[in-house]
């Protein structure tokens, strides 16, 4: 199994990491991409989907996975404490974005709002429901992400330094 932590400075081998890689770094490029295609996906579900409880459900499941897997992609890359500042900034940003594609979409006339056209006076309500329901699931996978790595960090971890310190003496 490859070590994580080197304890020399020496062991360390410096590579390149790959384009997504690369941008799981940014966090606002990766929330405002987040928030730019949420939206999007929503939009096409709401207006080109049908009404059949299994294909509802399925494309909830994909949306909510998505949206959960760019936040992990982006944690992934730092330490846990920074999670949680980072998870919440994650959500502000991503619904922000959400937000200003909503308000896009609604200045051109695409934007659903359940069966009908969304107005201006629907935004707030948008808004309200993204930050309650993607801002919160967010912050909330945040936590549930941040105990699993701190719980498999201090069983797996801890039992590969004994099994390592056993070999040695």
């Amino acid at each position: 199994m490859a070590t994580f932590f080197p304890k020399h400075t020496g062991e360390l081998r410096l590579r390149e990491p790959k384009a997504f890689r690369r941008f799981s770094y940014s966090l606002v490029e990766m929330a405002i991409v987040t928030g730019v295609l949420v939206r999007l996906y929503r939009l096409v579900i709401l207006t080109h989907g049908s009404n059949n409880w299994l294909y509802l459900g399925m494309t909830f499941t994909l949306g909510t996975i998505f949206l959960l897997g760019m936040a992990t992609a982006h944690l992934a890359s730092f330490p846990l404490q920074q999670y949680l500042w980072r998870a919440p900034a994650f959500a502000l940003i991503e619904v922000a974005a959400e937000m200003a594609t909503s308000a896009l979409l609604i200045a051109l006339g695409r934007e659903a709002n359940g069966t009908v056209r969304a107005h201006w006076d629907d935004w707030f309500g948008l808004a309200r429901n993204a930050l309650l329901i993607r801002g919160l699931s967010i912050i909330l996978w945040g936590l549930v992400l941040g105990a699993v790595v701190y719980l498999v960090r201090r069983t797996i971890v801890h039992e590969d330094e004994e099994a390592n310190s056993a070999a040695t003496s």
